[in-house]
């Protein structure tokens, strides 16, 4: 048999190469690329979520820097009170003199403080609470699922008003109380994401090799919910500032002489007609935190989750 030729000749006469059969193997140079590349790949590829990802991180900067390169205290009393937005003022100045742009500053502070105190608080117990749930299974699965259950009938905002006005208003009072209330979302998710995986091959391999219980759970379970954890530990940022807002609202969130978003929208709800700004500017940043939070949660919901099949956005 001839040996096959490297290129073969068009109808044109234009050589053109063909495959070759047998001959040296060919050597791709392309990376493997770990689960956490591909899914950073993916969530670089929804546009909106990145973009909320950079004003977010530029918000925070802003509620921790600014304060400390800004002219004036929260607690400052300027001599120009009820002043419209001005170069000295950017965001106006309150009855009593206070530089409104300093005020939002330890407002989006301390909100921020909140929520994220009640994101890592829900997350941690909801993860050790569901890993246990789902993988015992039984009399322990039952006990902690009707715990979570009683836990969910709780209105949250009304115990976190109560305990948090025994405290003074402290911010990590009211931090622990919503983020223990909100716990059992997360332990939820993560039972139904570990009760799917408790019977599969590797768990199993790992039961044959001698690990215990809790390097399973620890090791093999959770790290495979993370994404659902991922995921809601985001949606628990919003509702966090959310929560915080209505507790500030009605009186039971933050105290004075501190503040928080909340609490400047309540001092300005009586002005919002004569001095607009001292309303307007502290929910601005309420709406651009939620807002923002969620779209950075539906990109990681589907940079995590390589079976959906959204579009780029």
């Amino acid at each position: 048999m001839s040996e096959m030729r490297a290129s073969s000749v068009t109808t044109s006469g234009t050589p053109q190469p063909t495959s070759v059969t047998g001959g040296s193997d060919r050597e791709f140079n392309v990376k493997e690329r770990s689960q956490l590349q591909q899914a950073l790949r993916r969530f670089r590829r929804h546009r909106l979520a990145v973009a909320s990802l950079v004003l977010l991180i530029f918000i925070v900067l802003l509620a921790f820097v600014g304060p400390l390169v800004w002219k004036y205290q929260y607690t400052d009393i300027t001599p120009d009170n009820s002043q419209p937005p001005s170069l000295a003022h950017p965001f106006g100045t309150d009855s009593l003199g206070h530089d409104g742009f300093a005020q939002v500053l330890r407002g989006l502070q301390q909100s921020i403080k909140v929520a994220l105190c009640i994101a890592l608080v829900a997350t941690t117990l909801g993860v050790v609470w569901g890993g246990i749930s789902g993988y015992y299974r039984g009399l322990a699965d039952s006990v902690l699922m009707r715990l979570a259950d009683l836990i969910l009938t709780i209105p949250a905002i009304a115990l976190a008003a109560a305990l948090g006005s025994t405290s003074g208003g402290a911010w990590w009072m009211i931090a622990l109380i919503l983020g223990g209330l909100s716990a059992p979302l997360v332990a939820r998710a993560v039972r139904g994401v570990v009760l799917s995986l408790r019977e599969q091959e590797f768990i199993e391999a790992a039961r044959a090799l001698g690990a215990s219980d809790s390097r399973i759970i620890l090791r093999h379970l959770v790290p495979n919910a993370l994404a659902v954890v991922i995921v809601y530990a985001t949606l628990l940022v919003a509702a966090g500032i959310l929560a915080e807002t209505a507790l500030s609202y009605v009186g039971f969130g933050v105290q004075a002489p501190d503040t928080s978003l909340g609490l400047l929208i309540t001092a300005a709800q009586s002005a919002v007609q004569t001095r607009p700004w001292l309303f307007y500017f502290p929910g601005l940043f309420i709406i651009l935190i939620a807002l923002t939070v969620n779209f950075i949660g539906d990109g990681l919901r589907d940079a995590l989750d390589p079976r959906q099949t959204r579009q780029r956005r």
